[in-house]
């Protein structure tokens, strides 16, 4: 955006070239060096947080070695995002969204790592939390059932933790759950972070808005949308009553989200439950990873 442009062109990245300048030559070597069949790994450069990395690593935002490494920064979680020959316009918003979920997924594995531990244990902790985590997807996923849905999720820790929030577009076709990206990436890290940290949260199920709401549902209004959902207490899911996913709703409203129109609160269904070997209070209800 010119305003990060601006930001940035006064430690001299960019030279006497103006922002449009800038946008189409780098579109020109992008292409060129595509075409040339070289792999091109892109990142977003935000202003403010280019300038805390330099500073937490003591590198002079003016020199190149600056640039290259915040743009090979580890600490962004995810595999890179590769250039395919996109023109910028329809790049830029991709890769934005890209990015967006990468800082997201970034928080969350931090917070997941705090809450396991980097020993042994605490991968054989990782790896159970993320296999629940997994069919915990894929069962909102079958339940949900056909279109495309959109999961929401917020979580955070036990004692005042930093709130993480996610959300991803699950679209069943034919029975078949497409790929979700990073955004399913993202979501799924964050719940992880959530459970294994004894965290407290909600976890939404906006039904398509395109299907409607079958018939003899109570409640049911043309064009409304169902909306089902679970309670995150003590680091497990459980099944909201409706009447919980109405609060819930009127919460995020008050928050500053949309509230859906025609909305039809619904409970959430069963989950799987959490594996109860190894893991203290497992099941339903339960404490943190311990």
């Amino acid at each position: 955006e010119a305003a990060d442009f601006a930001g940035l062109a006064r430690y001299g990245l960019f030279g006497a070239v103006g922002h449009r300048d800038y946008l189409r030559r780098a579109e020109e070597q992008l292409n060129a060096l595509y075409e040339q069949g070289l792999e091109v790994h892109l990142r977003v450069l935000e202003a403010a947080d280019f300038e805390d990395y330099c500073d937490a690593l003591g590198l002079d935002p003016r020199a190149p070695a600056a640039r290259v490494a915040y743009a090979g920064d580890p600490e962004l979680a995810g595999e890179p995002f590769v250039y395919a020959g996109e023109r910028l316009a329809e790049l830029l918003p991709v890769l934005l969204d890209d990015h967006r979920a990468r800082v997201r997924m970034s928080v969350a594995c931090a917070a997941l790592l705090d809450a396991v531990g980097d020993d042994p244990a605490g991968q054989r902790r990782m790896a159970v939390v993320m296999r629940y985590v997994t069919s915990v997807y894929l069962a909102l996923a079958e339940g949900a059932g056909e279109g495309c849905h959109l999961l929401t999720l917020r979580c955070h820790g036990p004692e005042d933790g930093e709130q993480l929030t996610s959300a991803v577009d699950v679209c069943v076709e034919s029975g078949c759950l497409a790929p979700a990206g990073r955004d399913a990436e993202a979501f799924c890290v964050t719940l992880a972070a959530g459970l294994a940290s004894g965290g407290e949260g909600a976890l939404l199920l906006h039904g398509d808005p395109a299907g409607g709401v079958p018939g003899g549902v109570s409640g049911a209004v043309a064009g409304g949308q169902l909306v089902r959902g679970w309670a995150l207490v003590g680091g497990r899911l459980r099944p909201m009553t409706a009447h919980e996913v109405f609060d819930e709703l009127a919460d995020d409203a008050a928050r500053g989200l949309p509230f859906p129109p025609g909305v039809v609160p619904r409970p959430g269904f069963p989950l799987p439950g959490f594996p109860a070997e190894g893991f203290p209070g497992a099941g339903e209800g339960g404490g943190p990873l311990v």
